[in-house]
């Protein structure tokens, strides 16, 4: 990671480590530095204790006339120097108490704006990523964010503070020779934690990546669970996995090798440095300069100067990893939304429903255009059906119209507003859709149906549910309502998946209602009473159609046949069928597959 990027994501963090929005949190972070610096103050007495019991065992007299005789006992300054370290570990574990509340605002709000976002992007952002590595990346992102924000001012600023407090000690006790060694030490120990954990980054960047995929693998595989058992890939999967794992086992070493000899720099430096600095003192003893207490205060002064010197280096590598994972959780922060609001964009006001497609122009990549000049009116209250052969645009169209995508030409609108001169939010509101494949949350039936308007009572959600004919399959469960469906409702049938989302739909009770092939995955006598419910709820709505079996859009106002984009034929049903075009070829094949099944069916 460059210089630059580390720095623009510092600053972007700045707004978390002190929240202009929380006067209370900027208290607390201006305590917890006070504290840090009282903590830091005593610390440095604790050598001078020692010191002084030191000198007072070997004989020699202490020159403290501040303080009286019997605080200069053994005893006494024994228990001062346990007395300093408690009361310099209460000031730094009630500042770590005091800064918790900042660091957890900061996770909880960017935890916040990462999930927001992700509702934000645009459907084709969600087709193209992978559930499993996105995940990754905002539980990573987070997680850093809380090292940041803590270790910056709780590690980084004690380090520096306390490199001066100690230089300043040693220049005004013994001269500018121990400040020279001390200066040498924590400068070289610093520019080689920082060398070394830069090229540990590169590593732990190949490391999050085989994470990443060892996990997005996983997830992919669990969730076509069914899909792995039919086709006994069990293997295949085993070994993708392993391939996957071994990446991130390679990568795991490395890193785990690199610490080692981080670690052995650190120490090497280290110890070299207080060689010198003891070598000094050893010496002035030697010739009558300094005292045994001397010796053994420069001596604990560079062990306590070591601690905080070896904290900064975990510290360092743990900001520097940290921020590794921040850079790609601000990266998709940064991902631009596809579909916003225009500036000065309105509410919907839709009276009636009436939908209007003209001269509709749209492809997901430019060399493949899906639809290509499509025009057409529902009017209030009215049903149009949509068929067409599997890649069409029939699908495509109600995507549109709930504004997932934009038109690349032309315009829709209801009741005469154009969709992208309204919000999106109010736009949806006044459609409800059925899609073909239904995914629930995994939570109970009961919650799946009552998502369509969280504000409904019990009752509604109960009639909404007899509506959609579940009412029966419901009372059968021991739990009821309160059954829960499992992980993308794969502990229900995918019949009755469709009829929880046609109960939530009709507990919406929209203006306009969607219906992208809402029956396919229902047999035949489910189908007819499925259909005779969405007639019950459609009627008086103005309703479109996606249509798989013909034999459910018989009573259709208006039939459009799409083939290659375009509008092939339109009509009622019966206009098509004496047509003897694409939509009686349609008509009948199905209807001889139908008579196949209906012979099956009974002779089984």
């Amino acid at each position: 990671m460059a210089d630059k990027p580390v720095f623009g994501t510092v600053i972007k963090l700045w707004p978390y480590i002190w929240p202009h929005d929380r006067p209370s949190l900027k208290r607390l972070v201006f305590i917890a530095v006070l504290l840090l610096v009282a903590a830091k103050l005593v610390t440095a007495t604790v050598p001078f204790f020692f010191k002084y019991v030191t000198d007072s065992l070997a004989g020699n007299a202490l020159d403290l006339p501040y303080l009286p005789l019997f605080l200069l006992t053994p005893l006494m300054l024994i228990l001062g120097f346990v007395a300093a370290r408690i009361v310099s570990i209460a000031f730094n574990q009630l500042r770590d108490a005091l800064f918790a509340r900042v660091s957890q605002h900061a996770v909880r709000q960017l935890a916040l704006q990462a999930f927001q976002h992700m509702h934000q992007l645009s459907l084709r952002f969600h087709l193209q990523r992978r559930t499993g590595g996105l995940s990754r990346v905002i539980e990573r992102g987070t997680k850093g964010i809380e090292s940041v924000v803590r270790y910056t001012v709780l590690s980084t600023l004690p380090v520096i503070f306390e490199f001066a407090l100690y230089a300043g000690i040693f220049f005004y006790n013994f001269g500018i020779a121990y400040v020279v060694v001390i200066a040498v030490t924590v400068v070289s120990y610093s520019v080689f934690t920082v060398k070394t954990s830069d090229w540990r980054t590169v590593i732990r960047r190949e490391m999050n990546r085989a994470d990443t995929e060892a996990n997005t693998h996983a997830v992919d595989s669990l969730l076509n669970y069914e899909t792995v058992k039919y086709f006994t890939n069990e293997k295949t999967e085993l070994m993708r996995f392993d391939q996957a794992i071994a990446q991130y086992e390679k990568a795991g070493v490395r890193t785990s090798t690199s610490l080692g000899w981080l670690n052995f720099g650190q120490a090497a430096i280290f110890s070299l440095g207080m060689m010198a600095s003891m070598l000094l003192s050893a010496n002035a003893v030697m010739r009558g300069e300094q005292t045994i207490g001397d010796f053994v205060l420069i001596h604990l002064f560079l062990i306590q100067l070591s601690q905080p010197l070896a904290f900064i280096g975990g510290v360092y590598r743990e900001i520097r990893q940290s921020l590794t994972d921040i850079e790609l959780l601000f990266g998709l922060l940064e991902t631009p939304a596809e579909i916003t609001d225009a500036p000065d964009a309105k509410m919907l006001s839709a009276q009636y429903g009436a939908i209007r497609f003209d001269d509709v122009h749209f492809h997901y990549t430019a060399d493949r255009p899906i639809l290509r000049g499509i025009s057409f009116d529902v009017p209030k209250g009215k049903t149009l059906a949509i068929v067409g052969q599997s890649g069409a645009g029939k699908s495509t169209i109600s995507r549109l119209l709930c504004r997932f995508y934009d038109v690349t030409g032309g315009s829709i609108s209801i009741d005469g507003q154009d969709i992208r001169s309204v919000t999106a939010t109010s736009l949806r509101e006044v459609i409800g859709v059925v899609p073909q494949d239904t995914v629930l949350f995994n939570a109970s039936i009961g919650y799946n149906i009552h998502y369509g308007r969280l504000g409904a009572s019990a009752d509604e959600v109960w009639k909404a549910a007899v509506s959609a004919k579940i009412d029966t399959f419901i009372k059968s469960l021991p739990g009821g309502l309160a059954t829960e469906v499992g992980e993308r409702g794969l502990k229900l049938s995918g019949g009755e998946k469709q009829r929880v989302a046609i109960a939530r739909t009709v507990l919406k009770g929209p203006l306009i209602i969607i219906l992208d092939e809402a029956t396919s995955s229902l047999d035949t006598k489910t189908e007819q009473d499925i259909s005779q419910a969405l007639n019950r709820v459609s009627r008086g709505r103005t309703a479109v159609i996606i249509a798989h079996r013909l034999s459910t859009i018989v009573n259709a106002d208006e039939i459009i046949v799409l083939d290659q984009g375009l509008i092939a034929e339109r009509g009622t049903h019966r206009n098509l069928m004496s047509k003897k075009g694409l939509y009686q070829k349609m008509w009948s094949r199905q209807q001889a597959v139908q008579q196949v099944e209906e012979k099956l069916q009974s002779l089984s």
